[in-house]
């Protein structure tokens, strides 16, 4: 017997273009902003796509890049981290992100960090 997976926060996904539109921001400097990971996202479903979540008030979440380099540094590849930002954590009481959202980055990286 499996154990079920754990739930996971609904979130629209965004495209390069759409990333452009919400972002206001120029192709280039949107894959920059890839490239230096202040967004994260997944070629699971064919074209890159980024959780709509990540972005508040039309810019990456703050909190973000610091988190992905900590999962990156617990050896999550992109695909993983945002599965692990997405689904509620039993020690965080919710997703991680929503966790970032609130403002409790530095229990979300506490988390992250053990997860090596």
């Amino acid at each position: 017997m499996t154990a079920d997976p754990a739930p996971r926060l609904e979130t629209d996904w965004l495209s390069l273009p759409e990333l452009v539109e919400v972002l206001d921001e120029p192709l280039g400097r949107v894959r920059r902003l890839l490239d230096e990971f202040h967004l994260i996202g997944s070629r699971r479903h064919g074209a890159l796509k980024v959780p709509a979540v990540f972005i508040v008030d039309g810019h990456p979440l703050s909190s973000l890049r610091g988190t992905v380099f900590v999962l990156h540094d617990a050896g999550f590849d992109d695909d993983e981290a945002i599965d692990w930002l997405l689904e509620t954590d039993d020690s965080i009481g919710t997703a991680p992100i929503e966790a970032l959202l609130a403002g409790r980055k530095s229990e979300v990286r506490r988390v992250a960090r053990g997860l090596a």
